[in-house]
Order: C-alpha cells, then sequence, then structure tokens
C-alpha cells in the first residue's frame, strides 16, 4: 500500500494502450486523517483474479491535485 501525498507532473516519452482492470474506490480515516484510497483488481487471466493488486491512499491534498490536473486535462 502506499500513501500520496502530491503529485510531480511528468510527459511521457512514449503513449501505448493498456488493459482494462477492475478498481474500487474507498473512503478510509486512519487516525483522524482522511483518505481516499483506490485498489485495483489487475487482469482476469491473473492466478487470482480478484486479489488486490495495487493500493493507493490519496491524502486531501494529494486528492485536491489530481482533481485539478484532472479538470484541467479533460
Amino acid at each position: 500500500m502506499a500513501v500520496v501525498r502530491s503529485f510531480t507532473t511528468k510527459e511521457l516519452d512514449r503513449q501505448v494502450a493498456h488493459s482494462e482492470v477492475d478498481a474500487t474506490i474507498s473512503t478510509v480515516e486512519v487516525d483522524g486523517e482522511k483518505f481516499v484510497q483506490i485498489d485495483t483488481y489487475g487482469s482476469k487471466r491473473r492466478a487470482m483474479p480478484n486479489k488486490v493488486s495495487q493500493s493507493l491512499r490519496l491524502s486531501k491534498s494529494a486528492f485536491d491535485e489530481l482533481v485539478k490536473i484532472g479538470s484541467k486535462h479533460f
């Protein structure tokens, strides 16, 4: 599990398509701090397809930054 508190914008050297996966989003509070957690579940071809593959917990500042970047992009 990773906690993200800020982002650095980076241009990709190459842009390729990725496979689609299932994901869930949860709201979490730990020691009085609130987070938004995103869990991905990997491809359907995995040995354990319903097992969490990656988890990211975004602090309020990281979430606000992500919304700002996404709003500007889209």
